[in-house]
């Protein structure tokens, strides 16, 4: 199927990057940028101006992406998750769960997808190692993700990695989301256990 390449993402990425974070999310991400739509917007229009901006979490910036041949064929969006003594409780009864599921003096991978057909080659497993290496450089004590339960392909990778699940939340329904029920889980993987002791 040919060689590909991991790469920090550019501006140019961000449409790329938007589709594939929708296909990570499993709907979550349509329900956020429906909420944002201007009239006559689409939600990938809503994701690529997202992804598009500098210094904010949700920035082509935090991403790195594989390439093959020119195309962008997956990607893995992450971020640092911080603690803020301002943060507002989240009031929006579909969001809560995943708001209430966060490691502070993580990188939290908020999103990994590849195209369909490029899945199974080792590009998810590349990227994670990828986020990890970006963790250390960072100087943060491990790294987080959320997962669907009912996901357990992508359970099993996380686990073979050295996560761990951590905590959980019964997912809300809402018809957006590509979830029949379950949990949403929280996992952690440690690279410094006494820096992340001290963060949280």
């Amino acid at each position: 199927m040919g060689k590909y390449r991991l790469r920090p993402a550019l501006r140019r990425d961000s449409r790329d990057i938007a589709r594939l974070f929708r296909i990570s999310s499993e709907g979550v991400a349509d329900y956020i940028w429906s909420k944002l739509a201007q009239q006559g917007q689409s939600l990938i229009d809503v994701g690529c101006a997202r992804y598009a901006r500098e210094d904010v979490d949700f920035s082509y910036r935090n991403c790195i992406v594989a390439e093959q041949a020119g195309r962008v064929i997956g990607m893995l969006h992450g971020f640092e998750m911080k603690q803020d003594a301002d943060a507002k409780e989240e009031t929006d009864p579909v969001l809560r769960p995943y708001s209430e599921l966060e490691i502070p003096g993580t990188l939290y991978v908020s999103g990994v997808a590849m195209l369909p057909r490029h899945r199974g080659r080792g590009i998810g497993s590349e990227l994670m190692k990828a986020a990890e290496g970006r963790a250390r450089e960072m100087g943060l004590g491990g790294l987080s993700l959320i997962m669907f339960e009912e996901n357990e392909r992508a359970r099993r990778l996380y686990e073979r990695i050295g996560y761990v699940a951590i905590d959980r939340r019964p997912v809300v329904p809402h018809a957006l989301i590509r979830v029949a029920g379950g949990d949403a889980i929280l996992m952690e993987k440690a690279l410094d256990r006494s820096r992340l002791a001290a963060s949280v």
